[in-house]
């Protein structure tokens, strides 16, 4: 990782954090009965087998977030929720424009935040090959 130990610590509340943020999106849709809902969507949307990619992303939102919150692959799985995010924000967010309450609603700006959470993490526990 970077730095000193106080950059180390905060690295690591900001990545279990949004492991943690990760983890209750996948459990509430699996809670909530709406991965099928979620499925039906992606096909509407042209995505073949809708059904079974909202359970794929739905399983890696629950694996993923306990392997971002154990430090497992840290880089990869950060970058790949933030693209995960970042469609969402282009199928369903942008339209909504950037307030998620308030000002408007279901917009971008608290998706837009995970995504640079994550894309800084990403950043930050990167290794190249070789180091």
């Amino acid at each position: 990782m970077i730095g000193s130990d106080k950059q180390n610590t905060a690295l690591t509340v900001i990545r279990v954090l949004l492991a943690a943020v990760m983890f209750i999106h996948g459990a509430a849709r699996i809670s909530n009965g709406t991965v099928g809902g979620f499925g039906e969507y992606l096909g509407s949307q042209g995505f073949p087998l809708g059904f079974y990619i909202a359970w794929a992303i739905t399983l890696f939102e629950l694996i993923g977030s306990v392997m971002l919150a154990v430090g497992f692959y840290t880089w990869i799985i950060a970058l790949a929720f933030a693209l995960q995010l970042l469609a969402g924000v282009y199928m369903i967010h942008w339209k909504e424009g950037w307030f998620v309450v308030g000002a408007g609603r279901n917009g971008m700006e608290f998706s837009f935040v995970l995504i640079v959470s994550l894309l800084t993490i990403a950043y930050a526990t990167y290794k190249r090959p070789g180091r």
